[in-house]
């Protein structure tokens, strides 16, 4: 059975994910803690547990997804695996974290990319596979993460409670988001969502809307 622990980190409330199961082999998704403490509190839960770090996933590569990919790799040796489309984006984090928030701020080094996940790739640790389900729309390399088995989805900011990402960022584009979100809704209904920001969902609750804006 999986275990999903939620962590609601820095000032933007990203939502960062712990995964693991009975064997406690586990994954991280999108470690956006900026401050030591944040990071202490993720490293903690994982060293309690007694859990065996296999993978640090992201969703995509915006700041607030990625800030502590280096204390993931001082601590676990891993590096992070996302989609090709999103490298350049994260090779140049101080400049587009900067065009997000309209100044600069002091952004770690962060370790190069150790592998690029495309669409119909598959991830394995425990006894689960995550299937990579290519979502443009808020960045080009936006992707969710899905769990078949346990009809689980994680949707980082493709897909909120009630919305969907911004399409005005660099990367963003409203007509592959709505063909993104589109795509999701031919999952099983009472798939859960685990979102970006923000609570979790079903894709029951989400098909509605979803529906309604595509067909505008």
């Amino acid at each position: 059975m999986l275990e999903v622990k939620t962590f609601i980190v820095n000032p933007l409330e990203t939502n960062c994910f712990v995964i693991s199961d009975e064997t406690k082999e586990a994954v991280i998704i999108d470690p956006g803690m900026f401050a030591e403490s944040e990071w202490d509190e993720v490293k903690e839960y994982v060293d309690s547990h007694g859990l065996c770090m296999k993978h640090c996933l992201l969703t995509h590569t915006h700041f607030d997804h990625v800030m502590a990919c280096h204390y993931v790799e001082k601590a676990w040796g891993l590096r992070p695996e996302g989609h090709a489309d999103d490298v350049d984006q994260y090779k140049d984090l101080r400049h587009h974290t900067s065009m997000f928030l309209g100044f600069s701020m002091d952004i770690p080094k962060q370790p190069p990319f150790g592998k690029c996940l495309n669409e119909g790739n598959s991830i394995t640790f425990g006894s689960h596979t995550i299937d990579v389900l290519h979502t443009p729309g808020h960045s080009r390399g936006s992707v969710c993460y899905y769990i078949k088995d346990e009809k689980i989805l994680f949707a980082g900011d493709t897909l909120f409670a009630g919305s969907c990402g911004r399409t005005d960022l660099t990367g963003g584009n409203y007509t592959q988001m709505m063909h993104s979100l589109s795509r999701l809704t031919s999952l099983p209904a009472d798939t859960i969502v685990y979102t970006g920001h923000g609570p979790e969902t079903t894709i029951e609750k989400e098909t509605r809307w979803i529906q309604a804006v595509y067909r505008r």
